[in-house]
């Protein structure tokens, strides 16, 4: 009769608590029972986004741009106006939708609560509750908070405890699956020799076993082997996947999960903070979360929770306070240009004509005709003049050299004059035949012709100096001695005697002196259409722009490397966005006063705890550039300034 009662008390308790989640399921579907995101207050946040020295002093003197001076207090406004010097309760209740929130050194704490009503819990529940972020153009499910009913969390233990049992009801010793009594038997009436053996410690190998008895142990422990009885372990052992789902219908996650905590009782609303830091991005200005989620008993999902409104963070960050304005390098253009190089003709000792097929000459000269004709067709220059310049090698009187080199210098003028002529009388040729085919009126195109002009340039002495220095095989006391007698010796033709009296001197004539003949050529243009010798213009900085671009994607240690050379408002930016505070006031300090110089000052000084200071810089940057006003509340060194002194410097 007992029994019977307890049955019935229990079976009166679960209708009682199925009544009881229905109703809650008919309450949240009608909108009364919900769960919600919201902000917690400033009193009650776990974050301090900027950590700012503590000051003790909250009244002082400020002066504005005009020199006047004002008392600045830690006040409010009484019911008459007046500012009345108060310590202010924040509310407890927040019901706002957004906040604006910082971002310092790349990353932005995002603070938020998780409300769950306790009308909306359940001990045979469990609430799955999912914040999505909306970044941009993406979204990220955020790690999830799961709040477990104490009944639902036993339900759960009870499975896992059913799941223990099924595991170690799997046999895992083999021997449990023979019939020792039968085996014993056998061996003991049929095989009295073998039965011998077992308190018998000598090795028997199966071998030696099959060979005495016809069987081996391997067939005869098969025989009294129970294989209905294994052939079922052997199944359970396969069914453990199967049996893990049928027992624990709702696992115990605890990898990804922000928050899992079992309610015991319903004696209140469940509030979680939550904190998620983020990465800034480039063009981030907001994040928005909403919340989802799913109300699950056991296996089944008996209600599915739906998003709630977005809780907005507008995300402020120094970059914002960067300055795009385009700058711009001042160059001078020079109308007239000189390019040079140098071809290594080879001539015979003595001789001044050029040989085409000596030596390397082809490739040389073939290199020169390629620059003359690449410089005839260049689309920004004109091709006035070449001047060719011809060189000798020290043996021989100077004298021989310097007419010897001049010949030379003619021979290569008048040689590639020659190819200047015919590619000239080429090219007007093409354009001839271009206009032919056009249509309209024509024109003569003329090529204009190229001045040549040739000069001496005697023997190659200082060529020669850098052979020597570079060179690997001779030896250092050689390369001593020539050092000496050019140093003391001023008159060439007997330097050159002297020279020859080195030990080296055979390997200079063989291999240094025919490098000293070469021809060098000026190349002189003029830039096309332009008539002033000179024109100052000015082009953008493109690498300047590329360190704002940085600061704008938050790439501050970058941008702070490419901006640190140019010593400007941006560049104390990045010094404010990277922490460095003392070298962006050393930088500020020199710059000509602005409103985004006292803005950075302020908020500067308020990192440093002079608060008088900062404040004071705050006000003059307002009072130069309203917008200011607005960006205050967003940064936490001024806003908390402007809470603390009410700085409301719009009137309002």
């Amino acid at each position: 009769m007992k029994n019977f009662r307890f049955f019935c008390l229990a079976a009166f308790l679960i209708a009682v608590a199925g009544c009881s989640a229905q109703r809650k399921i008919e309450q949240m579907k009608a909108g009364e029972l919900h769960a919600s995101l919201s902000l917690p207050s400033r009193t009650e946040s776990s974050l301090r986004e900027i950590r700012l020295p503590e000051t003790v002093k909250d009244t002082f003197h400020v002066v504005d741009l005009e020199g006047h001076e004002m008392l600045i207090m830690n006040a409010v406004r009484d019911e008459n106006g007046e500012m009345v010097a108060t310590d202010r309760l924040s509310a407890a209740v927040v019901t706002a939708r957004f906040r604006n929130v910082a971002e310092r050194k790349g990353s932005v704490d995002l603070e938020f609560e998780v409300k769950v009503p306790r009308d909306m819990q359940d001990s045979r529940w469990q609430l799955r509750l999912n914040p999505d972020m909306y970044i941009l153009s993406d979204s990220l499910r955020l790690d999830p908070v799961i709040i477990t009913g104490s009944n639902y969390r036993k339900a759960q233990l009870r499975g896992y405890e059913h799941y223990r049992r099924f595991i170690e009801s799997i046999i895992t010793d083999s021997t449990r699956f023979i019939n020792k009594a039968a085996l014993e038997i056998f061996l003991e009436r049929n095989l009295p020799e073998l039965y011998a053996f077992w308190n018998d410690t000598t090795l028997v190998s199966d071998e030696q076993f099959a060979s005495v008895y016809g069987v081996t142990e391997q067939e005869a422990v098969e025989h009294y082997t129970y294989l209905l009885f294994k052939r079922w372990n052997l199944k359970r052992a396969g069914m453990k996947d199967e049996m893990f789902r049928r027992y624990v219908k709702a696992p115990i996650v605890t990898e990804g999960i922000r928050l899992d905590t079992v309610i015991t009782t319903d004696s209140g609303d469940f509030i979680y903070n939550y904190v998620q830091t983020i990465h800034t991005r480039p063009r981030l200005r907001k994040v928005d979360i909403v919340l989802s989620g799913d109300i699950m008993e056991q296996d089944k999902r008996v209600y599915s929770i739906p998003r709630t409104e977005p809780l907005t963070f507008y995300i402020s960050s120094i970059s914002g306070l960067a300055d795009g304005s385009e700058r711009f390098l001042k160059r001078i253009i020079n109308r007239r240009v000189e390019a040079n190089t140098a071809c290594y003709i080879e001539f015979q000792q003595g001789r001044a004509g050029i040989e085409p097929g000596l030596g390397n000459n082809p490739e040389e000269i073939r290199r020169i005709k390629g620059n003359i004709r690449d410089l005839v067709l260049n689309e920004t220059f004109d091709l006035d003049s070449i001047c060719v310049e011809a060189y000798a090698s020290p043996e021989g009187l100077c004298k021989s050299n310097e007419v010897l080199s001049a010949r030379r210098a003619m021979s290569a003028s008048e040689y590639f004059s020659h190819y200047a002529a015919q590619l000239r009388d080429s090219l007007e040729r093409d354009a001839g035949v271009r206009l032919a085919l056009g249509e309209g009126d024509t024109e003569e195109i003329k090529t204009p012709a190229i001045s040549f002009r040739s000069r001496s340039g005697g023997e190659n002495w200082r060529m020669l100096d850098a052979l020597m220095e570079s060179d690997s095989w001779l030896p250092q006391k050689d390369k001593a001695r020539y050092r000496l007698l050019c140093d003391s010796v001023s008159d060439l033709d007997k330097r050159e005697r002297d020279i020859s009296r080195i030990g080296g001197y055979k390997y200079m004539r063989e291999k240094l002196y025919p490098q000293l003949r070469i021809v060098k050529f000026n190349f002189y243009l003029h830039r096309k259409g332009m008539v002033k010798d000179t024109v100052h213009t000015t082009e953008l900085d493109t690498a300047y722009m590329r360190g704002v671009q940085c600061l704008r994607d938050h790439d501050y240690e970058l941008a702070l490397s490419i901006l640190r050379p140019y010593g400007d408002y941006n560049t104390a930016v990045a010094y404010v966005a990277t922490d460095r505070n003392s070298s962006a006031m050393e930088l500020l300090e020199k710059l000509p006063a602005s409103a985004g110089k006292d803005y950075l000052m302020a908020i500067i000084f308020a990192r440093e705890g002079n608060e008088r200071m900062a404040v004071q810089h705050y006000m003059h940057a307002c009072s130069q550039e309203p917008s200011y006003i607005h960006r205050g509340n967003l940064d936490p060194e001024i806003s908390s300034l402007i809470r603390k002194y009410d700085l409301r410097l719009d009137n309002s």
